[in-house]
């Protein structure tokens, strides 16, 4: 229970870091020592071992599926994920009424968030070659510019959500780029906070007899982007791991660039929403944009022998 108890308490902070913009579930991973098992376990499970779903009615398939069991660290993957799932069930909802009702505010922890982080990660990589140079402003060009189009430009659509699920995910393997972030740039934050809170109410209701229909909709979307993420960490996975190992600098150089980009996204709400006619609204947004900045310095304090 101990071991088990720590893998839980290490998977919600995970999840955790993952729910706000900025902070990456894999720096967390890092940090509590589990990164090396967790990719180990996930790159051990291939796709083809999805056949073996087919064979579950044999007693040779049956083996074969305790055998992947065993392979992929289940039991560790399996407590993990809900140490995970623990904290964004928690922490949804709460994002969810601060975004409703202090969206200005919020923006501007995001903004500290992301633009810390970015400061963080730039010192990792080196920009001084036309190549790198480049690339930096490709990537600042394109999550500035995905980050300034109209929600409705991209939609919410199931295939939205799945892609969108399938990118978010791929942060678990990135220490320093968050999969929320990934989310806010693709202006699938907000959806995915209100429906997976709607969908735990549904669930609620449902067993203090509510109706079956108001679940509906909020459960196609969480097991639509589920989904996406499951199917990104067993193939997109692979291909940022295998960027990340044969270039290493400029794939880490475009990660980053995006985070410079996605500022775009938070500034944008803050001028929108907040009244800087008020003094109370000005002072607020700075000093949420220096509480979200000081986390995450603290954490790279903490921190600063781990090699991104």
């Amino acid at each position: 229970m101990r071991p088990s108890l720590s893998v839980y308490l290490k998977g919600f902070l995970m999840g955790a870091a993952d729910t706000v913009p900025g902070v990456s579930g894999g720096t967390i991973a890092l940090i509590t020592g589990i990164y090396e098992r967790l990719i180990e376990a996930i790159t051990s499970v291939d796709p083809a071992d999805a056949r073996l779903m087919l064979e579950l009615h044999t007693t040779e398939g049956r083996g074969d599926l305790r055998d992947l069991f065993v392979r992929a660290d289940g039991v560790f993957l399996m407590v993990l994920g809900f140490g995970i799932a623990s904290a964004v069930l928690t922490l949804s909802r709460v994002l969810e009424h601060t975004l409703e009702q202090f969206p200005a505010f919020t923006a501007a922890f995001f903004f500290g968030l992301i633009g810390a982080s970015a400061v963080v990660l730039y010192s990792e990589v080196d920009v001084g070659t036309p190549q790198r140079l480049a690339v930096a402003l490709v990537g600042i060009a394109l999550a500035a510019g995905v980050s300034s189009l109209p929600e409705s430009a991209i939609g919410s659509s199931y295939f939205v959500v799945f892609i969108a699920g399938a990118i978010a995910v791929c942060a678990m393997i990135l220490p320093g780029v968050s999969g929320s972030f990934l989310l806010y740039v693709l202006n699938q934050y907000d959806y995915m906070i209100t429906n997976l809170t709607a969908f735990v109410d549904g669930v609620i209701g449902l067993a203090d007899g509510g109706n079956l229909a108001s679940l509906t909709e909020s459960f196609t979307v969480v097991v639509t982007f589920c989904t996406g993420a499951l199917l990104g960490l067993l193939t997109m996975a692979r291909v940022v791991k295998w960027a990340f190992q044969e270039y290493r600098a400029g794939t880490l150089t475009f990660l980053v660039s995006l985070m410079v980009g996605g500022l775009v996204k938070p500034a944008t709400t803050i001028t929108t929403e907040a009244q800087f006619g008020a003094t109370a609204d000005v002072a607020g947004v700075v000093v949420f944009a220096l509480i979200g900045g000081g986390m995450v310095l603290g954490v790279d304090f903490f921190t600063e022998e781990i090699d991104y």
